[in-house]
């Protein structure tokens, strides 16, 4: 496992795509709502987890391969799925998706990023989750899940944690929309970032692949707002996921769980995995952060169905805090995006070869054997 020496920690990552990329790309990557209070909330609760190392045990190997739902990955962690990738570095999901699969590990595909379904099956040969905006017309939410079956994915995510958009005063006041809002501002803004500007021309300008059979054409800005709130009005609920779990035959997971009254009703609905996550505090400010609820639904309920953690979890000793305090595995967004706006086509292979590298340190200084057994180490 090798990474570039220059960007040893995510934070130098982040400090670098903030340089590189224009600041209405970046503000709606950093970003969460309101004041970000749930924002910062995410990230300091997880590392208010503390391990306790046990120096004189036996230790032998630490072995990072983990098991999950049939497939054997090579890392407790996954690549999040996030929305207009392709704004924030062009070609990004399908750099991430790449080495999502060399690396072998999962990479799951926004329904809003810049990449298709079947783009993303080709680059990871059939093993690229989904992750479904459920739409308000159940003729779209037919159409998408036959493509994703079509396309060999094997895992559905099925997202409860976006009834409404969030509200984000820093994507109002830069006019965020795709394409960007040609404001004198977010021109200036441009034109300060040469590559990115470059990277784009050459690349074109991203769209919604995944959505793109759906929309009409030449829509200008006022109606795909219009269309994209008129398209996933739908409040997931109960009457909404039986069909799906009727017509999906692959492993379906519940994405934005923050209760165990929700965890109860995935169980019931024959569902396989939860994502105990609250999108990265980009919804609710006044919720609580994810590391809370999930010590206590994983050990209620980590028999019954798989528990799973994202939002807040940014490096290595992250994950290891969040699989200590009882997730089976973690999923990370940003630091996938800081890493790829830093350092284009390289990466998402040094974002995962750096986490698994500091992952690997912690299992060793702790003694550690198998990321199963990281709650022995928790601090009770």
């Amino acid at each position: 496992m090798s990474f570039d020496t220059r960007y040893p920690a995510i934070e130098d990552l982040r400090n670098r795509a903030r340089r590189k990329i224009p600041r209405f790309a970046f503000e709606y990557l950093d970003g969460g709502c309101n004041e970000d209070v749930n924002l910062d909330r995410n990230t300091r609760e997880i590392r208010d987890v503390q391990l306790i190392p046990r120096y004189l045990s036996k230790h032998t190997m630490s072995e990072m391969k983990t098991e999950l739902f049939g497939h054997t990955y090579d890392a407790p962690f996954g690549i999040a799925p996030v929305g207009l990738q392709g704004l924030m570095w062009p070609k990004a999901p399908e750099i991430l998706a790449k080495a999502a699969h060399e690396h072998n590990i999962p990479f799951v595909l926004s329904t809003v990023t810049t990449m298709s379904i079947e783009r993303a099956s080709e680059l990871t040969e059939g093993k690229a989750w989904f992750q479904l905006y459920h739409p308000a017309e159940n003729r779209l939410r037919d159409d998408m899940i036959r493509r994703a079956e079509a396309a060999g994915c094997p895992v559905l995510v099925l997202l409860c944690d976006v009834p409404t958009f969030g509200f984000r005063p820093r994507d109002i006041r830069n006019g965020l929309a795709m394409p960007p809002k040609m404001t004198l501002s977010n021109i200036l803004r441009i034109m300060g970032k040469p590559e990115w500007a470059l990277r784009t021309l050459i690349n074109g300008q991203p769209n919604f692949e995944t959505l793109r059979p759906y929309m009409p054409k030449g829509l200008d800005l006022k109606q795909l707002g219009k269309f994209m709130n008129d398209t996933f009005s739908g409040r997931l609920n109960e009457e909404k996921i039986a069909p799906i779990r009727d017509m999906w035959k692959g492993k379906i997971v519940l994405k934005g769980v923050a209760c165990e009254e929700d965890t109860e009703q995935a169980i019931k609905l024959g569902l396989d995995g939860i994502i105990v996550s609250n999108h990265g505090g980009r919804q609710l400010d006044a919720g609580q952060s994810t590391i809370k609820p999930l010590k206590t639904i994983a050990e209620k309920y980590g028999d019954q169905i798989k528990v799973m953690m994202d939002s807040g979890v940014r490096s290595g000793p992250d994950i290891a805090r969040t699989l200590a305090t009882g997730a089976s595995f973690a999923f990370l967004g940003r630091t996938f995006m800081y890493s790829v706006a830093a350092l284009g086509s390289k990466g998402g292979d040094h974002a995962i070869s750096l986490l698994k590298t500091q992952l690997q340190q912690v299992m060793e200084q702790v003694c550690c054997e198998r990321v199963q057994d990281f709650g022995r180490f928790l601090e009770r």
